[in-house]
């Protein structure tokens, strides 16, 4: 098997509540290869959200190590960490973040603005990535002009442009009604199919969740296969 795009091995997570730890994370391990499209499920507050932060680098873990690139994600500074999320890691949640004052174009443009490359290969970039995602006639529009799927549509083409080898997804159609749902989901696939784009899903959605290629259930603090 070849070098997995994310390995995250003995991660502990623990928070003090006054005098008590609490222990959300124990010892878990996760590997996801080149394509992967994984789902995480599990109760609320079972700590899904605090795991996807800590394997895109948002979060420092109390111990363990993720690996992205075959870089240590916490063992670089935060500068470094900084840069490689944006290099390596693509993010996308279950409310957009999209600027509001910005258009569609620039919202997708912004990463490729941090990383101060030519302003005509970057609206090229983003202009080619709404197409990608159904939206090459709403380009010039601002996030309020946009419908739910659509402001949607513009936060995974704003997690691509950088071209990352994995994208983390936080409920990404938790806010979304079934149809405008079901148009996310076959986005997904088909970027995931085209172009060799791995997928963490963390879901509560049980037909998202049945379109990847491995369910994995967090319980007790851990990573399980579920049945």
């Amino acid at each position: 098997m070849s070098n997995p795009v994310m390995l995250a091995s003995g991660i502990n997570k623990s928070y003090l509540d006054g005098d008590r730890e609490i222990t959300v994370l124990n010892q878990l391990d996760f590997s996801l290869q080149a394509g992967e499209q994984v789902a995480i499920i599990g109760s609320s507050g079972s700590g899904k959200s605090t795991l996807l932060n800590i394997l895109g680098g948002l979060d420092r873990p109390s111990s363990g190590t993720v690996m992205v690139q075959q870089q240590d994600l916490f063992a670089c500074s935060e500068k470094q960490r900084a840069a490689l999320r944006n290099q390596a890691l693509g993010f996308v949640y279950q409310f957009h973040h999209l600027l509001p004052e910005f258009t569609a174009l620039e919202n997708v443009a912004m990463p490729l603005l941090l990383r101060q490359r030519p302003i005509p290969e970057v609206r090229q970039k983003a202009a080619d990535l709404l197409a990608a995602v159904g939206l090459a006639s709403r380009m010039t529009h601002k996030p309020a002009q946009l419908s739910g799927g659509e402001r949607q549509r513009v936060a995974i083409a704003r997690a691509l442009v950088g071209e990352p080898g994995c994208v983390l997804m936080d409920e990404p159609t938790g806010n979304l009604d079934r149809s405008t749902a079901a148009e996310v989901q076959l986005v997904i696939d088909r970027l995931n199919e085209e172009q060799g784009i791995a997928f963490v899903l963390v879901t509560h959605d049980p037909e998202l969740a049945a379109r990847t290629s491995r369910i994995l259930e967090l319980k007790d603090g851990q990573l399980v296969a579920h049945s």
